[in-house]
């Protein structure tokens, strides 16, 4: 915006935007515009009397239309100001906000007050860069999907069997049957690839009855899913991820590395590729080593956490796939190796989180069977998933992810809530 000031200068403008302050010195009053991340001076005297008098009981974050000369001043925010010599109040705003506005004030309402006032808290240039910046990360995603053949799918939401198991679940009515809202895409990925589609990639809301009250749990998120077909291994799947990581990145890198350094302080590092690759049992002896031990066969969030400190110190890389988890700990339709113990999955760690869970798939009809009797799964309620599996399926494998713990990790925000547009977690229904 400061660029196309600078080719106006001395010729009238008509700007529209929220008052983000009001300064009166006496015969002339100073009322800063916001215009999405930027703002702009206005410079109301009496010399231009129907403006003067229009703003007498004008109040911050009120909208505004305004018109007038632009002119240079250094001193102005971004070194431009405007002559207002006329102003129209679109909207506005009560004079008593319910949570502070500016971004100079120190101390913030409370992150649950401002969650109930939303709209208001997102209008900070801070906040809205966050979505600005998930808009670039989720184009490039989209970019390389559909660059490299990907197919676009969008699978139903409203399921007759759990997608992920009977845990975190919301079950609901569904006329005279009980039906549940979608944990996971997963099962109608992999009927994509029994339908021949070869590769595909989802973006859309998932479900989890999660009753956590943690900082990265929430009920309701966005899922990006991709799976592929005719892979050898797990590795396919994570040489592909590193890929897509890698393009969202870099186009964050390039549009708002500045902005993200400058508001927030953290400086956005593009990957390299490949990714520093672990086994759990690799995992777990270098966790050993360094004092950090739990009961779990999966991973706790402090062994998560300092796992990435010791392969960021010994790579010096962000990103650390830990591979090959134990049965136990996953889902049927994960493809086993040949121990029988380990499955051929992995989660991808960035910077202390689990960013994404992604495994080669059981292709194979009986195999599938064994396993889901194995885990006790009845086989009726699973009868539609198993059909997928018993007139040929290629190979396949894919992985899961959710784009805000990554915003999470790209502002080095410790709470999704504040990564979030509209946060639905146990005990939050509104706005």
């Amino acid at each position: 915006m400061a660029e196309d000031f600078g080719k106006k200068v001395g010729k009238s403008v008509v700007v529209k935007g929220w008052v983000d302050a009001i300064r009166d010195q006496g015969g002339i009053k100073f009322v800063v515009l916001r215009i999405e991340n930027e703002k702009i001076q206005l410079v109301v005297s009496k010399n231009h009397h129907d403006a003067y008098n229009s703003i007498k009981d004008l109040t911050c974050e009120s909208v505004i239309e305004a018109s007038g000369k632009v002119k240079a001043e250094n001193q102005a925010p971004g070194g431009f100001e405007i002559e207002a010599e006329e102003i129209k109040t679109l909207s506005l705003s009560s004079p008593i906000l319910p949570i502070p506005m500016s971004e100079k004030i120190e101390k913030e309402a409370s992150l649950d007050k401002r969650l109930d006032w939303r709209w208001l808290d997102l209008r900070k240039s801070k906040n809205k860069l966050i979505f600005q910046v998930w808009t670039t990360m989720e184009q490039a995603m989209r970019n390389y999907w559909t660059s490299n053949g990907y197919i676009q799918i969008h699978s139903p939401k409203l399921m007759s069997s759990p997608s992920e198991g009977s845990a975190e679940l919301f079950e609901i009515k569904y006329f005279d049957r009980k039906a549940y809202l979608a944990q996971s895409p997963q099962f109608y990925k992999q009927m994509a690839m029994a339908a021949g589609f070869g590769k595909v990639f989802e973006i859309g809301p998932v479900f989890r009855a999660n009753p956590s009250f943690t900082s990265r749990h929430d009920t309701e998120f966005t899922s990006y899913d991709m799976e592929l077909s005719y892979i050898d291994s797990h590795f396919d799947i994570m040489a592909e991820e590193e890929k897509v990581k890698h393009a969202a990145l870099d186009a964050i890198s390039k549009q708002y590395g500045e902005a993200i350094l400058e508001e927030y302080g953290r400086k956005i590092v593009v990957p390299k590729i490949p990714f520093p690759k672990i086994t759990m049992a690799e995992a777990k002896a270098k966790l050993k080593l360094a004092g950090v031990t739990s009961d779990k066969e999966d991973l706790s969030p402090e062994e998560e956490r300092e796992i990435c400190k010791i392969m960021k110190k010994e790579t010096g890389h962000e990103f650390v796939f830990v591979t090959d988890f134990p049965v136990n700990v996953r889902p049927f339709y994960h493809m086993r190796n040949q121990d029988g113990k380990t499955t051929k999955s992995y989660d991808l760690l960035w910077n202390g989180i689990e960013a994404t869970t992604g495994a080669q798939r059981e292709h194979r009809y009986d195999i599938l069977v064994k396993q889901a009797k194995e885990k006790g799964i009845g086989l009726e309620s699973i009868k539609f998933y198993l059909d997928f599996f018993k007139y040929g399926c290629p190979p396949h494998g894919g992985c899961g992810f959710g784009p805000t713990r990554m915003l999470m990790k790209i502002f080095d925000i410790e709470n999704v809530r504040e990564v979030t547009f509209l946060y639905r977690g146990v005990k939050r229904l509104e706005p």
